[in-house]
C-alpha cells in the first residue's frame, strides 16, 4: 500500500475522530475499469459490518438515454464523465452526510435507461462509493474523507472488463474490444489515470485482496474511532 506523500490523510482524520457525533465518513474507491473496485468495496463493507456501511456504485448514476434510439444509445461514450450524473451523486452524498436518506432510480445497463424501480440509501457511519470517475469533478472529490485509488495492470483490467461485460451486460467480445480501444483506454488516460496523484492511498498492482482489506479496514476504523 502506498500512501500519498501530501499527508492529507492524517490531517483530514482529526475532526472525525474528535467529534462527539461524527458525520458519516465517506470513502471513495476509484481506479480504471476492472481494477477491483467492486470487490474491494464489498470486502470492506463485510469487514466493517453491513449495519455500519452504505455502499454506493457510481455506475448507478449513468444518465438516462431513453430520448435516444437503442442504436444511438450504444454509440454513446460511457467512459466520459459526462455520461454520468455526478452532480446528482454529489447531492446525494451531501444529503447522506447531513443525515437524510435519499432515493435513486435503478439503471438498466441493457437499455441504458432508468427503471421505475427505486433504491433507498440510508445514512450510515461509513459510506463507501466506488466508481471509475468519482475523483474527476472537484465538487465530488471534496466530499470524500478518504480517497483510495486501485492501480492495476492494464491487461488484467481488460480481461476483467471483458468477462464482466459479456457475462453481465450482454456484450460480445468484438464490441467489448472495440469499445476498449476507442473509448475506455483513451478516457482512462485522459480522466482516470490523473486522479491517482490526487488520492490519499494508492494500492499497487498484485497485492493480495485480504491484505488490502485488512489494511484499509484498520485505517477506516481508526478514522471513525471504531476499533
Amino acid at each position: 500500500m502506498h500512501i500519498s506523500p501530501q499527508g492529507r490523510f492524517a490531517n483530514r482524520l482529526l475532526p472525525k475522530v474528535s467529534a462527539m457525533k461524527p458525520e458519516p465518513f465517506i470513502v471513495g474507491i476509484a481506479g480504471g475499469t476492472g481494477s477491483g473496485k467492486t470487490t474491494v468495496a464489498a470486502g470492506l463493507a463485510a469487514a466493517l459490518g453491513a449495519d455500519r456501511v452504505t455502499l454506493i456504485d457510481a455506475d448507478s448514476y449513468y444518465a438516462d438515454l431513453s430520448h435516444l434510439s437503442l442504436q444511438e444509445r450504444h454509440l454513446e461514450n460511457f467512459d466520459h464523465p459526462n455520461a454520468l450524473n455526478l452532480a446528482l451523486l454529489a447531492q446525494h452524498l451531501r444529503n447522506l452526510k447531513s443525515g437524510k436518506q435519499v432515493t435513486r432510480r435503478v439503471y438498466d445497463f441493457a437499455t441504458h435507461t432508468h427503471l421505475q424501480e427505486t433504491v433507498i440509501l440510508q445514512p450510515a457511519p461509513v459510506i463507501l462509493v466506488e466508481g471509475i470517475l468519482i475523483f474527476v469533478p472537484s465538487e465530488l472529490r471534496r466530499l470524500f474523507d478518504l480517497t483510495i485509488y486501485l492501480d492495476e495492470d492494464a491487461d488484467i483490467r481488460l480481461l476483467r472488463r471483458m468477462q464482466r461485460d459479456i457475462a453481465e451486460r450482454g456484450r460480445t467480445i468484438e464490441s467489448v474490444a472495440r469499445q476498449y480501444l476507442e473509448q475506455v483506454r483513451p478516457m482512462h488516460v485522459q480522466f482516470v489515470e490523473p486522479t491517482k496523484s490526487r488520492s490519499d492511498i494508492v494500492i499497487d498492482p498484485g497485492q493480495e485482496l485480504k491484505h488490502i482489506i485488512d489494511r484499509l479496514t484498520a485505517r477506516i476504523r481508526k478514522a471513525t474511532n471504531h476499533g
